[in-house]
C-alpha cells in the first residue's frame, strides 16, 4: 500500500500461549498488504501496560485493535474502555478455560457505551478479515484487495462444492 494510505492494526493478547489462535489475524493482514504490530497485553497481569497501550494506539497511527484473550477475557473491553478506536475481540479457547464460553460472554457482554465487535471462538481470522473491511471504507486499494480475498473465499468453495458433487456415494 502507498504510504499516505497507510493503515495499521494492533493485534494484542493477553499472553503468549493466545498466539496460535491469534496467527489467522496476522496471516489475513499479511495476505491483504495491511500493516500491523504485535504484542502482548495482559489486562490483569500487566494494567499499566495495557493502559499505555490503549492511551497511545491513535498516536501511534493504529486505526483498529485485535485483542484475543482466554478465560476472563477482559482485554477487548478495557482496552475500548480507553481508547476511541475500534477494538475486535477475539475470545480464546484457553487451558483455564470453561469450554470457550467464558471468554465469549466476557467480550461480548460489554455494556452501553463500550463496544467491542466479537467474532467467534477463536476466530482470529475473522477478526483479520473485519479489520481489513473497516479499514477498507478509508482506501480504494484495500478494498479491491478485500474483494480479491473474499472472491478467492468463494472460488474455493466452488472448487470444493464440484470435488464432493463428483463423488460416487
Amino acid at each position: 500500500m502507498s504510504q499516505e494510505n497507510k493503515v495499521v492494526v494492533g493485534i494484542i493478547m493477553g499472553s503468549k500461549s493466545d498466539l496460535p489462535v491469534m496467527q489467522d489475524a496476522i496471516e489475513v493482514l499479511k495476505k491483504l498488504g495491511v500493516d500491523f504490530e504485535v504484542s502482548i497485553v495482559s489486562a490483569h497481569r500487566t494494567p499499566e501496560r495495557m493502559f499505555d497501550y490503549a492511551k497511545s494506539a491513535a498516536e501511534r497511527g493504529l486505526k483498529v485493535i485485535i485483542a484475543g484473550a482466554g478465560g476472563a477475557a477482559h482485554l477487548p473491553g478495557m482496552v475500548a474502555s480507553i481508547t476511541h478506536l475500534p477494538v475486535i475481540g477475539v475470545p480464546v479457547k484457553s487451558s483455564n478455560s470453561i469450554d470457550g464460553w467464558d471468554s465469549v460472554l466476557s467480550i461480548l457482554q460489554m455494556p452501553n457505551g463500550i463496544p467491542v465487535a466479537t467474532v467467534a471462538l477463536n476466530a482470529a481470522k475473522n477478526a483479520g478479515i473485519l479489520s481489513a473491511q473497516i479499514l477498507a471504507i478509508g482506501s480504494a486499494e484495500l478494498s479491491e484487495k478485500v474483494k480479491a480475498f473474499k472472491a478467492e473465499l468463494k472460488e474455493a468453495v466452488e472448487k470444493n462444492a464440484l470435488e464432493v458433487e463428483q463423488l460416487k456415494f
